[in-house]
This record gives C-alpha cells, structure tokens and sequence, in this order.
C-alpha cells in the first residue's frame, strides 16, 4: 500500500537566501518532483538546514588591549648634583571612551602635559595613569627629575622607562671623556665637546634603568685662570633742555679666561636708564656699581651699551665721570659733547684729557649724535682712575630762524570778458625744515594744479586754506627749486565801463619780491591803477655804486672772483627769461642754480676741467654749452629756443673771459628805490598810470597751458595788454591792484 502525503509547501530562511521547499513522502526510491521554480529535498536535508537557520550570528572580534605605548624617547641632563629628563611617549588608544593608559612606575613626574594642554593622570599605587579618549593616537610629554647618588670618581642615578614597545635616551653628563653606563640597555654613541660628555643609548621599555658614570677628568683638580681683558669705553654726552645723557658703548677684549660676570663703576649722581648687549644674560644694580652677567663665557668679545641720565637746568658746570670696568688690565676712552638749541661749551684742561677733532670720534658715536659735535676728547685711565671731564655749559635763548623763504615770486594774470581770472603763480623757494606751504587763495577761487620741482603734486585742503607739500634738505634738490600753481578765479563780467579789484592768495612764505602780469582783453582799456602793488616802471636803476646788488641768492650779477662762471638768459626776441635752471658739471660735480628776474644767474666753486653748462626751461629747447675751464670767471649767455624741453641745441662758441677789475655791467637797485616806490607819490597821477607792455613769455606759456594741459575748459583771450607791478618784501599778506577799465 502505498501512502501518499499532501505536497506542502514551506519557506525556509537559510542565511539571507529564501528558498521555496516540497517535502513528499512515497514508495521506497520514488522520488515526487514539484513544479518549475521548486526545490525537492529530503527531510534529512531539510532539518540540517533549520539548524543552520536557527544558530545566532558571531560578534566581531575586540582589541586585545584598551590601549598600547609605541615608542618612548628620553632626555636626560644631569648639572649640580641633580638629573632632569623630558620623556616623549607616543602611542594609541583603541576603545571608545575614556580608558586608563598606564605611563611610568616608580616615578618622580614634575610635570605632564599633551599638546598645550595638562596631560590628566591618575596615581594608582606607584604607577601613573593617564585619562585618554578614544579611538585616537596621541604623544604626551613627561618631566622627571631626581637626585644624583655620588661616590668618589662616581655618579650615578635610577631612570624609570615606561613600558613602550621601544625606548632610547640621550644622556648630557659634565666631563670630558665620561664613561657612562647603562644597565640594562645597550650604549649606542659617545660624543665629547665643551667640557661635556653626550651618550646615546637603548633602554629595556618597562623596567628601570640603573645609569652611572666616572669622570676622569674630575679626579684632577682644575686651576681656573684669572680673567685678563682690556676695556675701550666711548661715550656721547647729550645736553638737553632738561636733562643730560650719557651713552656709554663698553667694548671689551678678552685675552685670558671665560668670564661669566663684569662689574661696572658708573659715575655719581646718574640714573641707568638701560643696558643692552647681544651676549647680556641679566643685570644686577648696587649703587653706583651694576653687574653685566653673560650668557656665553667663551666669547673672547663683548659688547655693552649703557644709558645714564640725569636733571640739568639753565646753564651749569658740568663736572662728569664716564662708566668703567674695575678688572680691565688696559682702559681707554673717546667722549664726545652734544647738545640741543644755542650753546656754548668752555672747557679748562684736565690732566689724562686730550683734546682730539671731532671727525676722529669713533662712527659709533658719530652715528647716534643726533645734533652737531661740539667738542671731543680722548683719555686712557691711570693709576687715579679715569678723568673728570669738567666744563663750563652756557645756554643761549633760541631766536627765531626762517624755515622757508622766496626769492621771488613772478605771478601772471589772464582776464576774460567774462570776468573769469586764470593766475599762475611760480616762487624760487629755498627750504630748510618746513614740510608745507600754506596758500589762502581769494574767495571763490578754484586750485587747477600744483608742480613743485618740475613734479606734479596734490594739495591738501585744510580749514584756514590749501597745503602745498616742499621738498626738505636730504631730498632732492638740494637748492633753490620751483614751486608753482595755478587757480582760476571767477569775477563778475566786464560791462561798458567800470572797475575792478584783483587780489594775489596769501603766502606763509616770505617773499623777497612779487612781480605781477596783469593781461587785460584787447577790446578794454585799462588804468588809474590802485592798491598795495605798484607799477614796475617806478622801480630804476641806482647810480651809487655802493649799494647793495640785487640779483638771484644775494650774489652779484657778475662773478668777481675765480671758480665762477655767470650769464645771462634770454629767448629769441632778446627778452629776459627768470626761473631757468642752469646746471654745471665738472668732474663728476654738479651743481644748479635758477636765472634771476634779470635773466642773470651765477656759479661759484667750480674747478678746472671741461665743464658743461646746460640751461633749460620748461616751453623752450634746452641749451648746452661746453669750455675748457681753468678757473678764470667766464661768461656763458644762453638764447632759449622756443620748442620742446626734450630739444637739445648744442652751442660750441667760446665763453669770453670777464674782467674781475671792473664791474660795469653790474645793475644795482638800492634799498632806497625801493623804498621811495613803495610810498605814495606826490603826483598821483604820475603813479596811476602804467606803461602799456607786449604781453611776455609767461602769458604766451598759460595761453597754451589753458589751451589743452589744465583741467578747465576757458576761452582765453589771445590778445590784449600787458600791465606789471611789483611788491617787495610779502609776509603772510595779500597783494591787491584795482583799476578802471572801459570799453574801447
């Protein structure tokens, strides 16, 4: 009988794989297989594969240890019967979380830390834990210190090593050729040098390391030698306003010896204020005596730098000592004697001082001298000690000195219809400290720009006027230069008839001279002038031939004397040209100067040699002359071209000697002309009215700079005449012409 079972059907899970299972039972080796998709097992295999469904997963597996010490590196010195290392220990934690990592036993720790940070530890009976987060690596850094066992020839001391998988140690003991061990562990180098011995060794990680060493050189007594130097002190005193200074530089030579410390005697009744030095360890002040303790015995130089001070006022008697070194063998001395404002420094002759020039003082003290040298000695110390420099300080009150000043001002004046006013003003400044010049331009007027040596500049504008930045002494150029601006200043209109106030800007720079070109429009006439200006016409030529010469810097219009060559400049049509500049070059020495309002200028203090002489001026080619110069005044005139500055013409004809016993074609203007044309004339008339000139150069030059250059659009007139006026001697005041005018 044969029993079949109902076919059933079950899903069966074995790993992650689901498998569709029929079971059937039939005859012995009959075998019922389902449908496509289906799998037949036997109940034998079906059971195996419950069991294997049934059995749980296997966890990973763990670290075998919380955390692990990799390497560890130790530095050890030993000085003064004491040892110090700085143990670096590397390693890893493995676990998450806080774990406790176990760095050294039987240890004396100073101090931990990690990174930046306090390395946290744990005691734990004789072994320090360390608290570290997990998984991470991390480097920590262990201070140790002991005291060092010593026996006869003998030292020695006990090193805990952590329990790293590796360990090496450097060993810094005093001696010369120490024989250091290490037990146990395994010497790997032996270095000697300066007195100290450095050894290099493999430690067993984990267990303490007993060190010990015997130095030969130690059983031998050692006879320090005294120290020998020589001493050279150079001092600068400072007499300021209120106090006086000493700055002392202390240059010492060792020839025998490694000294560690120098005493200084510094002089009564000063103040150290500081002590500098490269080899400067620290300093200790007792008294009148301070303590320089270096940091390096085996310099064979050394120096300091000492600053004393003390009160002073008026004028006194200055009665001084300098700095010095009590254990010099050999003590010399410079002193030199500055001081701020008017002063005069007498001193009596002092036994041990000698007077020396003050281009010999030292570079040292040259270079810090802020003011000139006044005097300078020189001294070498006895067997009384080092001089008392004494002198007797008289103080002057400082009077008031120009820190600018204008040869001369040459101011030109284009007129409109419109009433608009185009005015270029150009000034032969000589400046010494001042670092602006300030312009208060007329109200309503414009500034367009600003040259100031041939190179533009901006102005500042500031509350009570514009700032025009000056060229000081120690840039360039080192004499007189130019300084010129332009403004435009807006008026009313010319109507049929009427009149007409014209003001110059106002100037803190004083100017020797003003001269002033008024350029009126053709289709107006003007006269009946007024105003604090007056006609140019009225200044003539004096006659007495012992007046005073008036020309560029207050040197004559001619040379009189050897080294000096003069002339004069002047454009195409024989008109004078003021503000050239003229150049000479004679052996590498150049030398500059500007053309005065004559045309005139002048050179002195030229050697022999071929020299070139150049004048040039902006709107004109430039003009280069070259002679045979053997140190007699000769004359070398220039007639500028009209043309680019860029042009050069070369002219080759010989400058004619002047004669140095006659000075006939000198043109003076006396101080009385001057004066006289300043006050009012008696004929009012006679002063009111101007000669009518042709319109100069410089008019001719702002027409075409107002043409394209300046940054204003004006309808300047091309023709028209010419008015000019003068003011001597402008201070900070405003220069002023009225004047009728009517339609021609």
């Amino acid at each position: 009988m044969t029993l079949h079972l109902q076919t059933i059907r079950t899903l069966a899970l074995v790993g992650s794989v689901p498998m569709l299972l029929m079971l059937s039972a039939g005859r012995t080796g009959a075998q019922e297989r389902g449908a496509a998709g289906t799998v037949t097992l036997s109940r034998t295999d079906y059971d195996r594969l419950l069991d294997l469904a049934s059995r749980q997963p296997r966890p990973p597996d763990g670290a075998p240890l919380p955390a692990a010490l990799t390497r560890t590196d130790i530095r050890a010195r030993v000085n003064a019967g004491t040892v110090r290392a700085t143990m670096t220990v590397e390693g890893e934690v493995f676990q998450t979380g806080a774990v406790k990592v176990p760095l050294i036993t039987n240890a004396t720790l100073l101090d931990a830390r990690m990174a930046d940070r306090p390395l946290p530890l744990v005691a734990e009976g004789n072994a320090h834990v360390a608290v570290l987060t997990g998984p991470a690596t991390f480097a920590a850094t262990l201070d140790w210190g002991s005291a060092v066992t010593t026996t006869p020839g003998r030292g020695s001391f006990v090193l805990p090593v952590p329990p790293a998988g590796s360990a090496t140690a450097t060993f810094d003991v005093p001696g010369e050729q120490s024989d250091l061990r290490v037990s146990p562990g395994l010497v790997l180098r032996r270095t000697s040098a300066a007195g100290r011995t450095t050894v290099e060794a493999a430690l067993d990680p984990g267990s303490a390391t007993q060190v010990w060493w015997s130095a030969r050189e130690t059983t031998q007594t050692t006879v320090p030698r005294d120290v020998r130097l020589l001493a050279d002190v150079k001092t600068l005193i400072t007499i300021g306003d209120a106090d006086l200074r000493l700055l002392s530089l202390l240059d010492l030579t060792v020839v025998q010896g490694e000294p560690v410390q120098f005493d200084v005697q510094l002089p009564a009744g000063y103040e150290l204020a500081g002590v500098t030095g490269v080899s400067l360890d620290r300093t200790e002040q007792q008294g009148n005596r301070v303590t320089l303790f270096t940091s390096s015995g085996a310099r064979r130089r050394y120096q300091f730098l000492l600053n004393l001070e003390r009160s002073i006022s008026g004028s006194f008697r200055l009665e001084t000592a300098f700095p010095t070194i009590a254990a010099a063998q050999r003590e010399t001395g410079e002193v030199a004697i500055e001081g701020i404002g008017t002063l005069e420094v007498s001193a009596a002759d002092v036994p041990g001082l000698r007077r020396m020039d003050v281009r010999e003082v030292d570079p040292a003290i040259t270079a810090a001298a802020r003011q000139p040298l006044l005097s300078a000695y020189r001294y070498q110390r006895g067997p009384s000690g080092v001089p008392t420099l004494s002198t007797a300080v008289t103080r002057f009150p400082d009077a008031a000195i120009l820190a600018a000043v204008a040869e001369r001002a040459i101011a030109t004046t284009l007129l409109t219809s419109q009433g608009r006013a185009l005015t270029e003003i150009s000034l032969i400044l000589r400046n010494r400290a001042q670092p602006f010049m300030r312009v208060v331009l007329p109200q309503g007027a414009t500034m367009l720009s600003v040259d100031i040596a041939g190179a533009a500049a901006k102005p500042a504008e500031g509350s009570d006027g514009m700032r025009i930045p000056l060229l000081r002494p120690g840039f360039r150029p080192d004499g007189p230069y130019k300084v010129s601006f332009v403004y435009l200043h807006a008026g009313p209109a010319f109507a049929k008839k009427g009149e007409m106030q014209m003001t110059l800007p106002r100037m803190d720079v004083p100017v020797g001279l003003v001269e002033w070109e008024l350029f009126v429009p053709d289709q107006y006439r003007a006269d009946r002038f007024t105003g604090s200006a007056i006609g140019a016409h009225l200044l003539v030529p004096a006659v007495d031939e012992s007046e005073v010469t008036v020309s560029a810097g207050g040197a004559p219009a001619m040379p009189l004397s050897t080294g000096q060559i003069a002339g004069r400049v002047v454009d195409p049509n024989g008109n004078v040209i003021p503000g050239a500049t003229i150049t000479a070059e004679v052996g590498g020495r150049r030398v500059t100067t500007i053309s005065d309002a004559e045309g005139r200028y002048l050179i002195s203090g030229l050697a022999g040699g071929t020299v070139t002489v150049t004048g040039q001026l902006e709107g004109f080619k430039t003009a280069k002359r070259s002679l045979n110069f053997d140190e007699r005044p000769r004359q070398v005139d220039f007639q500028l071209q009209v043309g680019g500055i860029s042009e050069t013409v070369t002219v080759t004809a010989e400058a004619p000697l002047i004669d140095m016993r006659s000075s006939a074609t000198t043109q003076n203007y006396t101080a009385n002309a001057l004066e006289s044309a300043r006050r009012p004339s008696a004929d009012r008339e006679q002063r009111a009215q101007t000669p009518v000139a042709e319109p100069s150069l410089n008019v001719q030059s702002l027409q075409r700079r107002a043409a394209g250059v300046l940054p204003v659009r004006i309808d300047v007139p091309r023709a028209g005449s010419s008015h000019r006026f003068v003011k001597p001697l402008v201070v900070d005041e405003e220069t002023n012409v009225g004047f009728r005018y009517r339609r021609r």
